[in-house]
């Protein structure tokens, strides 16, 4: 088994409350980044497309990868889990 990932800093932007939704996915809660979040992660790689991000920027998009990271980690703990228990 994978070990946890470590998330060390949150992005400025990162709302505190709403970030994250629950969604079943056959019978598994899933976590997802928040419409909100996932609109902040499409603006700023839009941006990249066009110019180059300011290093702020560019870390605050770091920063959403390691969450993103993060949360496949958990989800596929919890399926795993589940799929094993289902066994």
């Amino acid at each position: 088994m994978s070990l946890l990932p470590a998330l060390q800093n949150l992005p400025a932007t990162f709302p505190i409350e709403g970030a994250v939704r629950i969604e079943l996915t056959e019978g598994i809660p899933i976590f997802k980044a928040s419409s909100s979040v996932q609109n902040r992660i499409e603006t700023l790689l839009d941006k990249q497309q066009i110019e180059n991000l300011t290093p702020e920027e560019n870390q605050e998009l770091d920063h959403y990868e390691a969450i993103n990271d993060y949360l496949s980690f958990v989800n596929r703990t919890i399926r795993n889990l589940y799929l094993n228990q289902s066994a």
